[in-house]
């Protein structure tokens, strides 16, 4: 909103003729004052010309702003009272009044790539994207010289100062609140400039081309010791099981006998040309005791 010092006015000129047309004329100010005499003679040359060229006059008194704009008013330099005029029809006086349309709609911007040094001192460049909408529209006109601008400019130095006090690997694994940080610094900033940002997100993270080599380096070599390890997990639990086997067979030679049936069979099924013949553990039991007892 305009400060103390802005006067606020509301003038409406009257004067009805054959015509039918009628304003109204009441010109008052924030502290009591009046537009002195230089306004009251501009009002009432204003009033005459509107007169005399009416209706073609209506051409430039009546404005028109859409549903998603508001006009914010100065007459004779003075923010308007009432605030922003709109959607639809509004009246300005020729000669004292200027306006300025302001689109309430959100908008969007990419942040460019910022380079950034991160707290463990590595250099990133990272860019984002940042949604916002003016929602009030006489302060991003009388609190600001341009909203749009201030606002790219103030999301890139955000972004910096934001990831500056992030780890690198805080910036690659915890984008969410990295972006909910910076839509909380950026809204606070611009609450006064009538602006409101709704969402800001981290689009990319790039990192120098030796960094990402290290990284794949060290990646691959973790994924080897994982496998390793699976691996020798899987021995040790073959290993056991066959312990298990080995236990249960000898325990009955019959099944052991059997085993090399099978054997045989899903050999002969694969290699016709190799026959083997099992031999029975019985026999060389009189050799295994005989080799015990040398020894």
């Amino acid at each position: 909103m305009a400060s103390s010092s802005v006067q606020q006015m509301d003038m409406t000129l009257s004067r009805r003729g054959t015509s039918g047309y009628q304003v109204f004329d009441q010109v008052t100010t924030d502290d009591g004052g009046s537009l002195g005499c230089c306004g009251y003679i501009l009002a009432a040359l204003s009033v005459c010309l509107i007169a005399i060229t009416f209706p073609v006059s209506l051409c430039l008194c009546i404005k028109v702003v859409q549903e998603y704009e508001r006009a914010v008013i100065f007459r004779l330099g003075r923010l308007l009272s009432g605030g922003a005029k709109g959607p639809g029809l509004f009246f300005i006086i020729p000669c004292m009044d200027s306006y300025t349309k302001v689109d309430l709609r959100t908008v969007s911007f990419d942040v460019p790539p910022q380079e950034v040094l991160t707290r463990d001192s590595v250099t990133v460049a990272v860019d984002a994207v940042v949604y916002y909408r003016v929602q009030n529209a006489t302060m991003s006109i009388t609190n600001v010289e341009d909203a749009n601008r201030s606002t790219r400019l103030l999301a890139a130095t955000t972004l910096r100062n934001v990831l500056g006090t992030k780890n690198l690997s805080e910036i690659l694994s915890d984008r969410e609140a990295i972006s909910h940080l910076m839509q909380s610094s950026l809204d606070e900033a611009t609450d006064p400039w009538g602006v409101k940002v709704e969402r800001v997100e981290v689009k990319d993270v790039r990192l120098p081309v030796q960094l990402q080599r290290a990284m794949a380096a060290e990646a691959e070599a973790s994924r080897e010791a994982r496998a390793k390890v699976i691996a020798a997990e899987g021995e040790q639990k073959a290993s056991r099981a066959l312990k298990e086997a080995a236990d249960v067979i000898s325990e009955s030679p019959a099944a052991l006998q059997l085993r090399y049936l099978q054997t045989l069979n899903s050999i002969s099924a694969e290699k016709n040309s190799t026959i083997i013949f099992p031999l029975p553990m019985d026999l060389l039991q009189g050799f295994i005791k005989k080799s015990s007892e040398r020894l």
